[in-house]
Formats: structure tokens, C-alpha cells, sequence
């Protein structure tokens, strides 16, 4: 809720007008270089009209230059440019304006007329990424639903690990049908952790999308709200809602809490609003009608689909196979899955087994494909997905579907009808060729255990339908990340994405972009500053070399003029620079490794600077280098323009710690200066040029 209100009135004191006294929060999604240039350009705007401004960022090295409860106190106005979720509890009864971080770079003297002027903001009302709409590139549902995957992602992670663990230590197949793991044995107890896991996994997922969206008061109807969707027991079903269920109750519950904020209520009962009334009100709500509203429909299509499918018995072994494939990949432990699960659980009783094979080899598609399509097209995951990727190669074996649900929460549209294809394949192949499954489980842990009949065939049903998945997901994905792209581009004052340090690829020795090798003069500069680094440093400086930046930048990294005249290969000829300092061991894998960072977005940042980085064990140690080019090289910049001042950022992979972030943001706020970037641009030489880039401190 807000009320708006005019500008604020200079006090005076002692005959002298009062200085306004404004603050701010800068944040984005990754945390490097928008968030302080937005501080800096907000800054400086500040200081030319005479407004004292003190700035908060929130970056990957965390939360700098704080806002405390007296700066608050006397602030006559708060900026929040953000692209994530920011605690606005604290700025209650004060005057703020929540924008995208792109505003604060673009548009900082717009917000500082803007502010003196905004809402005054009252407590319990929404995040800053929810006011805002955040940034120009993603959505608000698409933060909240990202918000509820990164937490849930460790329950999956963690419980999914510990079942299979628990399966293939302790697990053994039983006569009467079924894995079992031994009661009151130690491989239980594991296994029953890992099941606590998976139980939080979905009221997690719930109540964190609740909470993006409604605030701190949505938490706890969503989490009870995605329990309640997860137990179908409450409202007649055999089998929960799932992550699906989970979804629809994260977000409502976050759009009723903030239905609720806008209910006038009397002054003495706002102070119990957000920590009583609204959880009270909206728990209640939201789990009866999941109870008598929703769960009816889930539970009545759970009954037909059980009917159904038993009049599919004796039809196409390969059309039923295709249906339970569907099935079993459409929600991964929801109603649907639980369906085709306990109708070929169901028959394996009655001497047909042959429907529980088909479920069976559909089982472990979902987490194998989604796993390989990580190791595929590294380029399209963010480190966390490629991560959990592998944990879901391993799920995936021993049949836990569930190692799927982070990649289809994430991207519905494309993940779930990639698996419902290769589930349907895999369900095919093991129908056609009649495999068999004595328990009711399914992946290759229950074929290695000797439950499972056509053995062959029941490895090739689950390889090519996962090989479906994976091949159908990274199409789907990058066919998305390319549309989206493509309108990200044609808007306006939108900034690019976000630069941040990737992992390394998989290119070889010596190897550029597209595999080919790198010149023979590059080859001996690289093998030279590898093998006699001392060599290097005496041939081309004769002194010990000036150095800035905490020492990873020196003049043997410095080009005041690059030959280059595109972006390809002026991060090649950067690479080379650095390969002087000894502390490259692979000049190919750094260039293909930086190449692959500017594929998922340019690191142009606008107003003539690109700063390309990569993380890789390429290098040995972190180096920067600095290049200036007088035509300017196209770098794909929000703005248009050419890149004339060109920083190189290179860090092995276990030197991934704050250091490099602390360069990069020292990097992002002194390039926002004009003034110093005409000082580099003028300086004459390489002595010179280190001169100015002592400045950044």
C-alpha cells in the first residue's frame, strides 16, 4: 500500500536551506558489474545537483556500504534499482522509487526528480523486484517461479542422493515384488532422511515463489499450501499435485497475500497484519479451496485415467507403451505420473509385467536426458543447472524421476514436452519388445539387480529415449534463449546481460571457438610464457614490470593500440597478451572459453567499454589485461557503441573467490567516469596508460 505525497521541504537551519539527503539500493541478478555502475552513475548525478547520496550495493562479494536504521532516519528518499528481490521492511514511511537496475545506468538524474516525489512506502508491501517489475528481460512470474527452483534445488539434490545411495548399498530386490531395504538397518535411516528431503522438496518450491511474490507474509501459505498439494490424501486423490500443484500454490498465495496488504484495516491492527492476520487468513484460504476446490478434479482424473487405461490392456504394445511414456514424464511424481505408475504397479499381481516395463524404462528418461542435455550444451546452464545436472544423471539411474523437477520448474514450456517425448520413445521401444519388470520400480539399478526381463532392450528403450530428451530440451531451450534475445535486442535502453564468470568448456589444447588451431605465432608465445616465464619478462620489459590492479594487471598486458578489428579476434589477440605473464597454460581453451561466455551475452557494457572474462584452469593464476582500440571493435553493446576500451578478466577455476568480483566492481565503478576514460584513452603509452589505471585503487 502506498499514499503519495509532494516533495520534501527543505528545513532550514540557522538561515541555511537543509541539503536533501537521498539513498539507494543497487542490485542484479549476478552481482557484478550493473550493480556498481548503476551506484556510481547514481552517484555522480546526486553530487552535480548537490544531493547527498549514500549507496547500498548488492553484489556477489555481498552487501557493501550498508544502509543502517540513521541513514534511513534522516533520508528524505529511497532509489532501489534492482533486478532481484530487496527488503523494502525497512524503508517503511519513506518515500520510495523501485526501477530496474538498467534505469539507475541510463537514467540516474530521471530518478533523482523522480524520487523527491514517490510513494511513501508502508509496511508490508511488496519486495522491490515485485513493485519494480524488475528488470526488462525476465518477468516477475518467471523471478518468482526461479526464486522457488534455486531453493528447492538443494532439497532435490540432497534427498534424491541419499534414496539412491540408500537403494544401490542396502536395497535388494524382494520376492514378493518391490526394492527393500531392510528395516531398522542403517541404509533405512539414510533412505529415510533423503525421503524428508523429498517431502520438503515441494513446499519449499511453493512457499518460496510465494514469497517473491507476496513478501515475507506469503511464506508460510505457501509452504502449508504446497504441502497440502503434495499430500493427496487431504482431498481424496491417491497421488499429490507434485511440483505442478506446487507451482499453481505459490503463486497463489502470493497474489492473495497481496490482495490482503490492500484491505484497509484500522490503525491498531496493522502492526499483527504481517505476522498474524495475513498468514492466518491466507493459509486457511488458500488450503481449503486446494482441498474442496481444486482437489476434486485432481483426484476425479486420477479415477478416469485408471479406468481408461485398464480398457487399453491387450491394444498396441507400442501405442500403450508410448501413453504410460507420456504419462510417467508429464509431472514426475503428480497425479498423472502416480497414475501410469500404480496401474502397471498394479498388474504386476496379476502375472502381466509387461506394463510395468514399459513404465520402467520411461522412469529414468526424465532425470538421464535432462542430465546429458547439461554436458551437451553447456552454454545455455547457469553453473548451479550444470551441477545439478549431474546429480540428476546420477538419480536418474537408480529411477528417481524426481531429479528432473529443478529443469522442468524452471522451463516448462521447453523441459516438459521434451520429456513426454523421449518418455513416450523409451515406453515404445520397451513395449515393442515385450521387457519385463518384476517390481514396482524402474531405471537401470532395478535391471541390475535382476528384476528386469529383455535386459538388452530394456538399455536401449532408456538410452535413446533419453538421448530424445536431451537432443529435443537444448533445441527447445536455445530456440527460447534465442527468441528472447532477439526481443531483449530490439527494445530500448534495455542492458545486456549481466557479465559473469562461466566455467570452462571442453574445446582442446590449443583449440579456438570453432576448433581450429591457433597461429603458429600464438602457439610459441604461449609455449614460451609457459616454460620460461623469466625468459618473457626480461625479453620484453628489461625491469621489473609496473603493476596495478592488486598486481594482476602489468605493462606486460597492456596494448595501447589493438590490431584487431573484431570481437573474435581481439579476444584472441588479448589472450596472447596475457600468455606473456607465464600464467597462461592454454591459450586456445582461454579464448574458446571466453567466446563461449559472450555466446550466452555480450560483456559489452555501453559507452565504448567491453570488459570479456572467463573462468577456466586454462590459467594458473588470475590476470587482467587492458587493450585500447582507436576504430573501436562492434561488441553487441545495449548502446550502440564500439568498444574502444577493452579489460580481459582471467581466473582458474579454483581461484573463483571474491578477488576477481572486488576487481571487476572496482573496474565497473571507475569506468563510469568520463573524465577517466579520456585519461586512458589520451595516454600516450603503456607506462602511461598503468599511470590512469592506478586510479582504480
Amino acid at each position: 500500500m502506498s499514499s503519495t505525497a509532494g516533495p520534501p521541504t527543505g528545513g532550514s537551519d540557522g538561515g541555511e536551506r537543509r541539503r536533501w539527503k537521498l539513498l539507494a539500493v543497487t542490485a542484479c541478478p549476478t552481482g557484478i558489474a550493473h550493480t556498481y555502475m548503476a551506484a556510481e552513475k547514481l552517484a555522480q548525478a546526486a553530487e552535480s545537483r548537490g544531493i547527498d547520496m549514500k549507496v547500498e550495493t548488492q553484489g556477489s562479494i555481498g552487501a557493501e556500504n550498508v544502509l543502517d536504521d540513521n541513514d534511513v532516519n534522516t533520508a528524505d528518499g529511497i532509489i532501489v534499482a534492482a533486478d532481484k528481490d530487496v527488503d523494502l521492511s525497512r524503508f517503511a514511511g519513506k518515500r520510495v522509487l523501485t526501477v530496474g537496475v538498467a534505469e539507475g545506468i541510463h537514467h540516474p538524474e530521471r530518478l533523482i526528480e523522480r524520487v523527491l516525489s514517490a510513494p511513501v512506502h508502508e509496511a508490508g508491501a511488496a519486495s522491490a523486484a515485485s513493485a519494480a517489475g524488475g528488470g526488462k528481460e525476465r518477468s516477475v512470474g518467471y523471478k518468482a517461479l526461479m526464486n522457488g527452483v534455486s531453493y528447492m534445488i538443494p532439497f532435490v539434490v540432497v534427498g534424491g542422493l541419499l534414496i539412491a545411495v540408500s537403494l544401490s548399498l542396502g536395497g535388494h530386490t524382494d520376492p514378493s515384488g518391490g526394492l527393500v531395504i531392510p528395516k531398522g538397518s542403517f541404509w533405512m535411516d539414510v533412505n529415510n532422511i533423503g525421503v524428508i528431503g523429498f517431502t520438503l522438496m515441494v513446499p519449499i518450491l511453493s512457499g518460496y515463489i510465494a514469497y517473491a511474490v507476496g513478501d515475507r507474509p506469503a511464506l508460510v501459505p505457501g509452504m502449508i499450501g504446497g504441502w497440502i498439494a503434495n499430500t493427496g490424501e487431504l482431498y481424496g486423490s491417491k497421488a499429490g499435485a507434485g511440483f505442478i500443484g506446487a507451482i499453481v500454490t505459490g503463486f497463489l498465495a502470493g497474489y492473495l497475500v497481496l490482495g490482503i496488504k490492500k484491505v484497509k484495516v484500522p490503525k491498531f491492527v496493522q502492526p499483527i497484519m504481517p505476522i498474524i492476520v495475513i498468514p492466518v487468513v491466507a493459509t486457511t484460504a488458500l488450503g481449503l479451496f486446494f482441498i474442496y476446490v481444486i482437489g476434486k478434479p485432481i483426484s476425479w482424473v486420477f479415477e478416469h485415467l485408471t479406468d481408461w487405461l485398464g480398457g487399453m490392456t491387450g491394444t498396441s504394445a507400442i501405442a500403450l507403451g508410448a501413453i504410460l511414456g507420456l504419462m510417467i514424464a508429464f509431472d514426475m511424481g503428480g497425479p498423472v505420473n502416480k497414475t501410469a505408475f500404480l496401474f502397471g504397479a498394479g498388474l504386476i499381481a496379476t502375472g502381466n509385467q509387461t506394463v510395468m516395463g514399459m513404465c520402467a524404462a520411461a522412469i529414468p528418461v526424465m532425470p538421464l536426458g535432462q542430465g546429458l542435455a547439461t554436458l551437451i550444451r553447456k552454454r545455455l546452464y547457469t553453473e548451479q543447472e550444470r551441477e545439478t545436472g549431474l546429480a540428476s544423471l546420477f538419480m536418474g539411474c537408480f529411477g528417481i524421476s524426481e531429479g528432473a523437477i529443478p529443469f522442468a520448474a524452471a522451463r516448462p514450456a521447453q523441459v516438459i514436452p521434451a520429456n513426454m517425448l523421449g518418455g513416450a520413445v523409451a515406453g515404445a521401444l520397451a513395449g515393442v519388445a515385450g521387457v519385463e519388470d518384476a517390481v514396482p520400480h524402474g531405471g537401470p539399478i532395478v535391471a541390475v539387480l535382476g528384476a528386469v526381463s529383455g535386459v538388452p532392450m530394456f538399455f536401449v528403450a532408456v538410452v535413446i529415449g533419453s538421448a530424445v530428451t536431451a537432443l529435443a530440451t537444448v533445441a527447445l531451450v536455445d530456440l527460447a534463449e534465442r527468441r528472447r534475445r532477439g526481443e531483449a535486442g530490439a527494445g530500448t535502453g534495455t542492458v545486456g546481460p549481466e557479465p559473469a564468470l562461466v566455467g570452462a568448456g571442453l574445446a582442446g589444447p590449443g583449440a579456438g571457438a570453432d576448433g581450429s588451431v591457433l597461429g603458429a605465432a600464438a602457439a610459441a608465445v604461449a609455449q614460451r610464457a609457459v616454460s620460461e616465464p623469466e625468459a618473457v619478462d626480461a625479453a620484453d620489459t628489461g625491469t621489473a614490470p609496473a603493476e596495478v590492479l592488486s598486481g594482476y594487471l602489468t605493462e606486460r598486458t597492456v596494448k595501447v593500440e589493438l590490431g584487431a578489428a573484431d570481437k573474435e579476434s581481439a579476444i584472441r589477440e588479448m589472450a596472447e597478451s596475457l600468455a606473456r605473464t607465464g600464467k597462461v597454460a592454454d591459450v586456445g581453451e582461454l579464448v574458446a572459453t571466453a567466446l563461449r561466455r559472450e555466446a550466452q551475452g555480450t560483456t559489452g557494457l555501453g559507452e565504448e567499454i567491453a570488459i570479456p572474462h572467463a573462468k577456466t584452469d586454462a590459467v594458473t593464476a588470475p590476470v587482467v589485461g587492458f587493450a585500447r582500440s582507436a576504430q573501436g571493435v562492434e561488441w553487441g553493446s545495449p548502446d550502440g557503441t564500439k568498444a574502444r576500451l577493452v579489460f580481459m578478466i582471467a581466473v582458474p577455476e579454483a581461484a573463483a573467490g571474491d578477488e576477481h568480483l572486488r576487481i571487476l566492481a572496482l573496474l565497473s565503478r571507475k569506468l563510469t567516469d568520463a573524465g577517466f576514460r579520456e585519461r586512458l584513452l589520451d595516454a600516450p603509452d603503456e607506462p602511461a596508460v598503468l599511470e590512469v589505471l592506478r586510479e582504480v585503487g
